[in-house]
């Protein structure tokens, strides 16, 4: 019989590329200085993302897409920009040089290739029949786990600078309020642009790979940094996003029901 175009719950080059992220997080933490760092960001920055847009054209459709794209970009430069400038949701924090030119010396030119796979992975996760309100708040709450990994390593590289510091390392705790804020808006946003193809459609596996690679990235960060608590939360997302993408791949191998006429 001829082998389903999807084969194994984890694919082989996933993990794969997991596992070089993670050796990767090394050489980020070691040698953050090193000649052309700031290309290799975006370098980095565009193969993780590219999992999850390519994917996400596939759940949606090309201009749904592009669409679902340019709306939580442009949120995400809208918020973090205000965030920036006034201190609000987040706390008082600036972004630092390693991540490159600025949009009107605020934030990177990048932050859309990082932050839009993270809320196309949540709300993937969550995807499917029942409450879309709940879906999103559910989207919500997994972001801000995902940045429980994120600060303390970003904060750690100096991606970015919470002049105050804050109790979780460095990290004031304001910030993890306005990323709830910011998720439950993002969420929300991807969910109405994706309206029922996120409800009632299959969800596609892929849909989570960038949300796992980049998360790969940081466990290797935060391991290599001593970073104890964000990287055995890191460890704990891992292993639950590479089991709810197992669980879709089931669900697409699982024959639909198909009702004939009487």
């Amino acid at each position: 019989m001829p082998k389903t175009a999807v084969a194994r719950p984890v694919p082989r080059i996933l993990i794969a590329a997991c596992v070089f992220l993670f050796l990767s997080g090394f050489f980020v933490v070691e040698f953050p200085d090193v000649p052309g760092a700031s290309v290799g960001s975006y370098v980095f920055n565009v193969l993780i993302a590219l999992p999850a847009f390519v994917a996400l054209r596939q759940q949606l459709g090309a201009a749904p897409a592009v669409l679902a794209l340019v709306a939580v970009s442009l949120f995400g430069y809208l918020i973090e920009g205000f965030g920036v400038a006034t201190g609000l949701p987040y706390g008082e924090f600036y972004y630092g040089d390693p991540l490159g030119p600025k949009a009107f010396d605020l934030v990177p030119f990048l932050l859309p290739l990082s932050y839009v796979p993270l809320v196309i992975g949540t709300v993937a996760v969550f995807a499917g029949p029942g409450s879309t309100l709940r879906r999103i708040i559910a989207s919500a709450l997994l972001l801000v786990a995902v940045d429980g990994v994120l600060d303390p390593g970003a904060v750690s590289l100096g991606f970015w600078v919470w002049p105050d510091g804050g109790p979780y390392y460095g990290v004031p705790l304001s910030n993890y309020g306005g990323w709830l804020i910011s998720g439950l808006l993002a969420s929300a946003i991807l969910t109405a642009v994706g309206g029922a193809r996120f409800g009632t459609s299959p969800i596609r596996p892929g849909l989570l790979d960038s949300l796992i690679l980049s998360l790969s990235l940081w466990l290797g960060v935060t391991v290599f940094s001593g970073l104890v608590f964000p990287a055995v939360l890191a460890a704990a997302l891992l292993v639950f996003l590479v089991g709810r993408r197992a669980q879709l791949v089931r669900a697409l191998r699982r024959p639909r029901q198909v009702s004939l006429p009487v």
